[in-house]
């Protein structure tokens, strides 16, 4: 009686056993078939169109160029491809659809003329043409109005990178014309204008002011100031003692 029970658990056991094996193997049979269908997206940046579609094909996967999506990229050459989706890497289906965005390469902008411009002109005609000012410096010339436009880095009509910063040279005006400002404190104002006059300055604004112990007629002050620059178009203006009181105020 006891054998006939325990050959009966035996065959119960093996026929499990056998529902197991046959469980397992249809599960793996059944993974191993839906993974063949799969396959990983590969890198395709920098790959012009042909190789890239012909690297899909092998995987057996379709490429389309998104030509609405096209930018510009200073580090991927012209008509290569810039982006994609899915990412690389990706486990997509055979016979999907990888989709790329061509490159248009570095964004050149042409270099205005900014020839006898002032400073905020040119700024503003450099943002139009989507490029910044770069370094600014002022130099002597004969050939520009002072703070005017002379010269600039890189030239008009260079093809350059774009938001590239142009270098700016502004005029002094010719060295020729430049001088540098006496002292002129203490001095007689008639005798100073009379100076400045024959040699063909400008004497602008002249301001008296009582001053106890100077003599009517003395400059106090003076602008610009003894060291400073003068030149030709410049406005000298100066502050002078007043011969009293009641005579105070601006002539």
């Amino acid at each position: 009686m006891l054998w006939k029970v325990l050959r009966r658990l035996a065959v119960v056991g093996f026929a499990g056993g056998l529902v197991v094996v046959f469980v397992l193997t249809s599960y793996l049979s059944f993974s191993n078939f839906v993974r063949r269908g799969e396959t990983p997206v590969p890198e395709l940046t920098n790959l012009d169109i042909e190789e890239a579609t012909q690297l899909l094909s092998a995987q057996g996967l379709t490429l389309r160029v998104r030509e609405e999506l096209e930018r510009f990229d200073p580090d991927v050459r012209p008509g290569a491809v810039v982006d994609q989706s899915p990412h690389p890497g990706s486990q997509v289906k055979r016979g999907a659809v990888i989709e790329v965005t061509r490159s248009l390469g570095r964004q050149l902008v042409s270099v205005p003329d900014l020839s006898g411009q002032t400073l905020q002109t040119a700024e503003v005609n450099l943002r139009a043409a989507g490029l910044n000012v770069g370094r600014l410096a002022r130099v002597y010339s004969d050939s520009g109005a002072e703070e005017r436009i002379v010269r600039q880095s890189p030239a008009a009509g260079v093809d350059v990178d774009h938001q590239a910063p142009i270098d700016l040279f502004l005029s002094l005006g010719n060295a020729a014309d430049t001088f540098v400002m006496p002292d002129l404190v203490y001095r007689e104002y008639e005798v100073v204008r009379k100076f400045f006059e024959r040699r063909g300055f400008r004497v602008g604004s002249v301001k008296y002011e009582p001053y106890e112990g100077i003599e009517p007629g003395v400059v106090l002050r003076q602008f610009p100031l003894a060291g400073h620059r003068l030149g030709r178009t410049d406005v000298i203006s100066l502050v002078v003692a007043a011969a009293e009181p009641g005579l105070a105020g601006v002539l």
